[in-house]
């Protein structure tokens, strides 16, 4: 559209605060903005003169404008941010974050379950979040089982099913995780107070679950039930201890939101701080891209209402480094010069800056192009400390998992170019050997890894990486041996605890420097095989692919099974009792048969 053109239409244009569409000659949208008075906003990208070559290729492109007239400037910045979300227009500010975040659910049904999602349904139940990290929500699972007792199990618990006693209580009564609402033996009004403790713990709103913990402990004292206000006491020291690693400034600032914001170039980053009662509740650092030149407060104002949609921030106050035209109303913006919301406002600048500076050294880890000769200094680096023979393109690593000393299985990743390459993943569940044995596992999946690359005439990685250390490495290497493998490949082993880097046959460890990119490369291909061999052995527990060990005893039942995992916890700890520990719990034949089974090599024969 020419200044002629325009000139034409201005007069048309409303005074009004509104939003303000361009589209090409495609009909396509090309970008919208928000504007106090929208004639005097669109006039001024029809100047003579252009702030840069964006605007001026944006303004070459626009055959329509359409308007959207609205009551206030707030109201044109909500709508501003909605649309922009929905059509992502080439020339908006494009928000890189696409992911699709984890939710907990108090799901809308009788004795409500709790649990993880993504996916979010409409059926009445409640959804708390979303959170920006699968782990912290597992964590924060795991923290309210120890200390809020609500049902896993997935019975349809009616009144009419409960009062035909159609369910039998299981192995979570008999442990205290639950406190059987499916025999009756809880009643729904007790159910839900225990949500309302989850819900404040969610919201980092500790105190009332911390009182109401006391007040049963005292009443349990009352009463003479020393036992159960022992209990009681355990978890109000665990929500205590929780409380004073999770508060970082005095309880008094209340609930607000925390921003900041690093510009570089045209990519701005922007770090959230959710803070409810002292308590940071939900973090994020986003990257956006600069289009046309905005300055940072337009970029930090839409971040802001992006992310506080997002994560659905009830919070009314907003801290922020500089001061913003943030138009909701309702909102206080606050430039803290000192205090505690200063403190939140560095410790955010923390967390944004650290952002940027890892994702700068994960950009280093990555060719461009994705050839086999333009390589990074990291691999470059890698192989000097190494004393590699080829440059390390293609790296796998190892590692074994298993649950309270059972349920043996090993996973192994493969990098290429530096990045994770996960067509190339490998899960194992271990054939060949019975019980836990480190050596024997990684001698298993390392051998069946490389035969079947063998066989299949498929290209062998420059490095492979064992964690776990020399053992392993032996182990390994035997392998890698019968595969006639020897001077092939390269095999090093990770330490757990120390970094050490360990060769076959050498007597010293290599250390590099801690902050090495090359050991930083390691970490980083370590810590991948921790998670994907951990979800491998978290989904086959839940999916019940293992079997109790205590099943395979004869003359054994599910009740005095039940009974030694109440008491033990785990078959790892059963197996190390005697027969006289065990006898306290289930008599002594059973204890007997159980101690058999287990070192059949001590019953005497004849």
């Amino acid at each position: 559209m020419t200044q002629q053109e325009f000139a034409v239409l201005a007069s048309t244009i409303p005074l009004q605060p509104g939003i303000y569409k361009y589209y090409d000659g495609n009909n396509e949208l090309l970008y919208v903005g928000k504007a106090k008075s929208l004639r005097k906003r669109v006039s001024s990208y029809f100047s003579k003169t252009y702030t840069n070559y964006k605007t001026h290729e944006l303004v070459q492109r626009i055959r329509k404008i359409e308007f959207t007239i609205v009551n206030s400037e707030q109201d044109a910045f909500l709508l501003e941010n909605s649309l922009i979300k929905k059509f992502q227009p080439l020339f908006n500010i494009n928000l890189k974050d696409d992911k699709s975040y984890p939710y907990i659910v108090i799901k809308n049904e009788p004795f409500p379950r709790v649990f993880f999602t993504r996916r979010k349904i409409n059926d009445g139940s409640q959804y708390l979040g979303p959170y920006t990290s699968v782990g912290k929500v597992r964590e924060l699972l795991d923290f309210i089982k120890q200390n809020v007792q609500l049902r896993t199990c997935k019975l349809n618990l009616t009144a009419a099913n409960i009062e035909k006693k159609k369910f039998k209580v299981c192995l979570e009564f008999h442990l205290g995780n639950c406190k059987g609402p499916c025999e009756a033996l809880q009643s729904l009004q007790d159910y839900d107070e225990g949500l309302q403790q989850l819900k404040n713990i969610l919201k980092g709103n500790l105190s009332p679950v911390i009182q109401q913990f006391k007040t049963d402990m005292q009443g349990k004292v009352m009463q003479l039930q020393f036992e159960k206000a022992g209990f009681i006491k355990k978890k109000l020291e665990h929500l205590q201890q929780y409380k004073a690693s999770s508060t970082v400034v005095n309880e008094r600032t209340g609930t607000v939101d925390v921003f900041s914001i690093f510009e570089e170039g045209d990519t701005a980053y922007v770090n959230y701080l959710a803070v409810s009662n002292g308590s940071i509740v939900q973090t994020k650092t986003i990257t956006l891209k600069k289009k046309l030149d905005e300055n940072a407060e337009e970029v930090l104002s839409f971040a802001i209402a992006q992310l506080r949609e997002t994560f659905n921030s009830e919070a009314k106050e907003i801290i922020v480094p500089f001061t913003i035209n943030y138009p909701q109303l309702d909102i206080i913006c606050t430039v803290p010069r000192g205090g505690d919301k200063k403190k939140l406002l560095d410790l955010s600048e923390k967390n944004v800056n650290y952002f940027k500076e890892e994702l700068r050294k994960k950009k280093m880890l990555l060719l461009e192009d994705k050839t086999a000769f333009e390589v990074t200094n990291v691999l470059i680096q890698l192989q000097k400390d190494l004393h590699l023979k080829e440059l390390p393109i293609n790296i796998e690593c190892f590692d074994n998992s298993n649950f309270q000393g059972s349920y043996p299985v090993s996973a192994m990743v493969s990098f290429k170019n530096g990045q994770p390459d996960k067509n190339e993943y490998r899960r194992f569940n271990v054939k060949t050997v019975v019980g836990i044995n480190d050596f024997a596992t990684m001698a298993e999946v390392v051998y069946r890894r490389y035969k079947r690359l063998k066989e299949e005439q498929k290209t062998l990685p420059q490095l492979i990486i064992i964690d776990g250390g020399k053992g392993q490495l032996s182990a390994a290497m035997e392998s890698i041996k019968k595969l006639d493998l020897t001077g092939k490949v390269t095999l090093v082993g990770l330490a757990k605890n120390e970094e050490e880097l360990f060769f076959s046959g050498d007597t010293e460890s290599l250390k590099l420097p801690w902050d090495s990119e090359s050991l930083q490369l390691i970490r980083r291909i370590r810590d991948e095989v921790h998670r994907f061999g951990i979800t491998f052995h978290r989904n086959q527990r839940s999916k019940g692919s293992f079997k109790n060990e205590l099943e395979k005893v004869e003359g054994i039942g599910k009740a005095t099974i039940d009974s030694l995992l109440k008491k033990y916890k785990s078959v790892k700890n059963i197996k190390e009792k005697t027969v006289e520990e065990l006898a306290e719990v289930i008599g002594r034949s059973k204890a007997k048969i159980i101690t058999d089974f287990f070192n059949p090599s001590a019953t005497p024969s004849g």
